[in-house]
């Protein structure tokens, strides 16, 4: 089947059919909240039809676009936080090489990021890193005033602009902003830069298949047709006319509420292929972003197994029983390497000679399944046949279908994020930002 697959059997353990089926209700009602524009947040559901409504001339656009900048440049640095950094990284770390960074001769540029955090050091490093390399932006913000990655960008164009002039750098930059208004709208328009808009009823986290995610991944060289041809085949799945019990999306957002209102609070997203680990960090902002609101919201949590069962692990098996599990698997590798036979066998593992290393990893994720149901862990699997850009398409709509439910069903907005806002409003108060003075006074004299 060209298609992932989710498996609920082990989840609904916890729950009696009854509790689960009692969501099947809500569900559809969530279902076509988001398709009748009747929920909250309407106004950002520009992500539902996106994959299947992007034109030939917009992907066209971006690939040309990204062949320009790999064409004059070896290293591109991404500019951007949150949806505008994690739906990137996560695609491509999952599709390029483990040690792409390290490639020496390369056929695409080195994608690099910034803007994700405030580090003194990290933007120190960056930058001696960028010294006598031939480097491009993408900078990604709606509004150009986002603190992270607006001090980055201004950094980061100054150096590009004193090493090879406002010319030069001016062909280097590509702006991914607001289609009419901002700071960096404005900024692109006095500089001339390349830009592409981010559609205003697309809020960030949602953002992947457009322009946000679409040109960087394109940048490196993957393949954003078969991305967003993956997304196409799962928004045609999962629409409205899917029974409830054929409908991933549906059943997914139906078995976690199940279980939430049960008692299970916390859920751990997991993997045993490393090369998604990005996926869990992108897959965590999408739905704590979402989902908690009102004092409520399921707590998402992310690891990589086998790695994390040498440290989370006691936690999982043996702590709280408040959490349960969605284990995505991967069906076979790209590559093959066997366990060879070594004479003295000192570490005792002749045993596996001759068996594929994937052999040895699928059994750990066996072993460990049955291990966390027995130690009362719920478990919910999502099967990959393998990983690639129509998969990961898939995966990306998959989940994002499923939280638009899951937020409505749950009863809060899963579209705006108020709480983000807290701690800027204390940082802009703290650096005595124009305009924040009595908030200065106030937390100042609290501290």
């Amino acid at each position: 089947m060209n298609t992932i697959r989710l498996n609920i059997d082990k989840a609904l353990n916890a729950v009696t059919r009854e509790q689960f089926r009692a969501l099947e209700a809500p569900v559809k009602r969530g279902m076509e909240a988001l398709h009748d524009g009747s929920g909250a947040g309407s106004d950002f559901l520009g992500w539902l039809h996106l994959p299947s409504s992007i034109t030939e001339a917009e992907l066209k656009a971006v690939e040309d676009t990204a062949a320009i900048l790999r064409a004059r440049c070896e290293v591109v640095v991404v500019v951007g936080i949150g949806g505008s950094y994690l739906g990137t990284k996560a695609v491509t770390e999952a599709l390029n090489s483990s040690f792409d960074w390290l490639q020496g001769e390369r056929a695409n540029p080195l994608l690099l990021h910034a803007g994700h955090n405030i580090g003194e050091d990290y933007l120190y490093e960056l930058t001696g890193l960028l010294k006598g390399k031939s480097f491009g932006i993408v900078n990604i913000s709606k509004s150009g005033t986002t603190t992270e990655p607006a001090l980055a960008f201004r950094i980061l164009k100054k150096q590009l602009e004193e090493a090879v002039g406002k010319e030069e750098a001016r062909h280097r930059i590509v702006a991914v902003t607001d289609r009419t208004r901002g700071a960096l709208r404005t900024l692109a328009v006095q500089e001339g830069y390349r830009t592409f808009a981010i559609p205003d009823n697309v809020g960030g986290r949602f953002s992947v298949l457009t322009p946000v995610g679409l040109l960087p991944v394109a940048v490196a060289g993957l393949d954003i047709r078969q991305l967003v041809a993956g997304a196409a085949s799962i928004e045609k799945r999962t629409g409205p006319e899917t029974p409830f019990d054929e409908n991933i999306a549906a059943l997914y957002a139906a078995v976690r509420n199940a279980l939430y209102a049960s008692g299970k609070k916390i859920e751990i997203l997991a993997s045993f292929h490393p090369k998604l680990h990005y996926i869990g960090e992108w897959w965590k902002q999408l739905y704590g972003e979402s989902e908690g609101k009102d004092n409520k919201g399921i707590f998402p949590a992310a690891v990589d197994f086998t790695t994390d069962l040498h440290s989370m692990g006691q936690w999982i098996q043996d702590g709280e029983r408040s959490i349960f599990e969605t284990v995505i698997s991967v069906e076979t590798p790209d590559h093959e390497l066997l366990v060879p036979a070594d004479e003295a066998d000192l570490d005792g593992l002749n045993f596996l000679a001759g068996k594929r290393v994937d052999e040895v990893n699928r059994m750990a994720g066996l072993g460990t399944q049955l291990a966390h149901m027995d130690g009362g862990v719920p478990n919910i699997q999502i099967t990959l046949p393998r990983v690639n850009a129509w998969y990961i398409g898939q995966l990306f709509y998959f989940f994002e279908k499923a939280c638009g439910i899951s937020g409505y069903v749950s009863g809060v907005n899963p579209f705006d994020q108020p709480g983000v806002e807290a701690y800027k409003k204390n940082m802009f108060a703290l650096l005595n930002k124009p305009g924040y003075e009595k908030e200065s006074e106030a937390l100042k004299a609290r501290l």
